[in-house]
């Protein structure tokens, strides 16, 4: 490995990579009402400033170009002409611009006045977004100067542009190489009220990724955090990324005040929001590639009742009408490849936006204890229905003292006592083998006693060591078979005493290990219910921490030290002060690392790449790039190679978006090869 290119990392071709990141904002310009020529130079300083930022894609308030609050003055010709005038202006000025923005305006044409969004981008004007909905409630007078979109789109000319579409369901979508993720739907403010949102439309059957909002809703009490659940419920339930622009400061105050809240959300969570009362650009790099993936996921969303008003598609180009931008020049006579387009999809490098490092646990305490009791709940239910099903009033657990048989046996005490069982039907088998060190098989014992579960100890010394014999295998050789014998003997003995006691055995294992294979098969692999099979081992650890905080008293004490122990299957001797030799950590790497690796990679379908540099921003200054880029490596090839044991899970209750169950989420031939996603690793090396 070349530490070159790791040292190297935030430069060259690896920060330039696409990883589908698009820059995106919503502003507040800062206007006066019916100032057309004034809002307009407000309007063009706004979308230079965001293009500086490399923003592909500004949303600019309802009406910004006049003001909403202009009323009667809005059948005045003179400032129709005004706004017309002052389009042609901004396109002109535009022109070297790579962004599409948005600007509100007044449209007459025919007998009616739309209220509209000029969709702009590098001197073009691709189309005029109406808006549908026109409010005519409360403080809101709409109707008396605007008439609704028009049902089918009207082809008109306008600020010298034509002809272009006007319409409220416009899809403007990229034809640039490479960008083909970028459509871009547009709606006006109360479109997003309303029961079905023209949105849903451009999304669902436009494939709209973004959608921008113009708007200008005036502030009372209560309605900010109405606001942001709407714009935070739009953008998931549509899988896109929503940008708001909100009118603010510059807008009469006669009745009504306008604060100037702009958002942007994506997939139902908030990206960027500026505060009340400012005039502040919201901006954020939103991933086109995570919400392209929920949309080839999700097989419901498309329905086919949309086609009834159908959606308009318009293609644009960041570079205008031409293939050349100004001052660039083809020789006809040459047969050069046309110029590149202009790099706006961006690398996880080259993003304003922190990823998560445990994408499995939420961030907030509050929402962190509120999830564990879901878990909780959820793990306990499942197993309390197989109990009552198979009418079952026995488990048994192999009880190590690690981590995840502990999350077991406090799921099985839950189910248990849901159905009013006695916690005595729980056999605590305690199995201690060459490995097994005094501090787990203590604080396994005094879990099981503290629960009130049955326990038992049953040594597997003399088993193993008739088995190699019987195999003829040295016990001197600490191979796999020496491992794997005691796993195997372990689950023979849980299999053996669950037909003595007329109950089943309650399987151990975490979603982490079984990506990563780390079970033995036919061993620790295998149950009669597999309670912990979708839950991550990041997630295992703030279970274990939530349900001491439950118990308190010598439970609480117990489960901490339980969860101060490393993790390890205690397979091999311990140290000469015996202490445990064996850390899965060390062998497997990080579970952090490996459960964010592998949420990105089931959730999203993200390439390895990708994952690669969002992890580097995300463990930057915990983990270097080369270590990052080892255990990727040690991932993928061991999340291809043991499929097999997944292919053959025992059932096991779905908590989370992400498991491995062959019969639901996950279908993977047990055969597939790793070969191109390696490669593509690999080659990070020479990025």
């Amino acid at each position: 490995m070349e530490e070159l290119y790791f040292t190297g990392i935030g430069t060259g071709a690896g920060a330039g990579s696409d990883d589908g990141f698009f820059r995106i904002a919503a502003a507040t310009p800062a206007i006066r009402v019916a100032d057309v020529e004034g809002n307009a130079q407000a309007i063009l300083d706004c979308v230079k400033d965001a293009a500086s930022r490399g923003v592909g894609a500004l949303a600019l308030p309802e009406l910004c170009l006049t003001g909403y609050t202009c009323a009667d003055l809005f059948f005045d010709r003179t400032l129709l002409r005004a706004c017309e005038t002052a389009l042609n202006r901004l396109l002109a000025e535009t022109l070297e611009l790579p962004i599409l923005f948005t600007v509100g305006l007044p449209v007459a044409h025919g007998e009616g006045i739309y209220n509209c969004a000029a969709v702009c981008c590098a001197g073009q004007l691709l189309g005029l977004t109406a808006k549908e909905s026109i409010p005519n409630y409360s403080e809101f007078y709409e109707r008396r100067w605007f008439t609704p979109a028009p049902f089918n789109d009207i082809y008109m000319t306008y600020a010298g542009s034509g002809p272009i579409p006007m319409g409220a369901r416009l899809v403007y979508r990229c034809a640039d190489p490479g960008m083909d993720s970028v459509a871009i739907g547009v709606e006006v403010c109360e479109d997003l009220w309303v029961p079905e949102p023209p949105s849903i439309s451009m999304a669902a059957q436009g494939g709209a990724t973004v959608i921008l909002n113009l708007s200008a809703s005036d502030e009372t009490i209560g309605k900010a955090e109405y606001r942001r659940d709407l714009v935070r419920g739009q953008s998931a339930r549509l899988y896109c990324a929503y940008a708001y622009a909100d009118a603010g400061e510059g807008e009469s105050t006669t009745d009504l005040v306008f604060v100037g809240e702009n958002l942007i959300a994506e997939n139902g969570g908030m990206l960027a929001k500026t505060d009340l009362f400012t005039r502040d650009m919201a901006v954020a790099d939103v991933d086109l590639d995570r919400l392209l993936a929920e949309h080839r996921r999700s097989t419901t969303w498309t329905r086919p009742q949309f086609v009834a008003r159908g959606v308009n598609h318009v293609q644009f180009s960041y570079r205008g009408g031409s293939e050349r931008r100004a001052g660039e020049r083809e020789d006809a006579a040459s047969n050069e490849q046309p110029l590149a387009p202009v790099k706006l999809m961006r690398s996880a490098l080259d993003i304003d936006r922190v990823f998560d490092c445990t994408p499995f646990v939420p961030a907030d305490r509050g929402d962190l204890a509120e999830r564990c009791e879901t878990i909780f709940g959820l793990q306990a239910a499942g197993l309390k229905t197989r109990l009552a099903h198979t009418g079952t009033t026995r488990a048994v657990i192999g009880l190590s003292g690690g981590l995840d048989s502990t999350l077991a046996l406090l799921v099985t005490v839950r189910a248990f006592d849901a159905l009013g069982l006695d916690r005595a039907g729980i056999m605590a088998a305690s199995m201690p083998g060459f490995g097994t060190t005094g501090r787990t098989k203590n604080n396994a014992e005094t879990l099981a006693h503290s629960l009130g579960v049955s326990f038992r100890e049953i040594s597997i010394h003399d088993a193993v060591k008739q088995h190699f014999a019987d195999i003829g295998h040295d016990p001197a050789v600490t191979d796999v078979t020496y491992e794997n014998s005691q796993a195997r003997e372990r689950t023979q003995i849980l299999m053996d005493l669950a037909n003595e006691l007329g109950g089943f055995v309650i399987g151990t294992g975490d979603l982490s290990e079984l990506a990563l294979g780390w079970a033995t098969y036919n061993g620790d692999h295998m149950s009669m219910y597999a309670v912990n099979a979708s839950v991550p081992k990041t997630l295992v650890r703030h279970l274990v921490r939530y349900a001491a905080g439950l118990y308190g008293g010598q439970i609480e004490e117990t489960l901490l030290d339980i969860l101060d122990t490393p993790v390890s299957p205690e397979l091999l001797p311990p140290t000469g002060d015996g202490q445990i030799a064996q850390k899965t950590e060390d062998l497997v790497g990080p579970y952090e690392l490996h459960d964010y690796f592998l949420y990105h990679l089931l959730r999203f379908g993200f390439a390895p790449g990708k994952i690669y540099r969002m992890a580097c921003r995300s463990f930057a200054g915990e983990y270097d790039e080369q270590t990052i880029w080892s255990w990727l490596r040690v991932f993928y090839r061991r999340f291809f190679a043991q499929q097999f044991k997944r292919s053959c899970l025992p059932d096991g209750p779905k908590v989370g978006s992400v498991t491995l169950s062959p019969r639901g989420d996950w279908r993977m031939p047990s055969d597939a090869s790793a070969r191109i996603w390696l490669a593509e690793i690999d080659g990070l090396e020479h990025a």
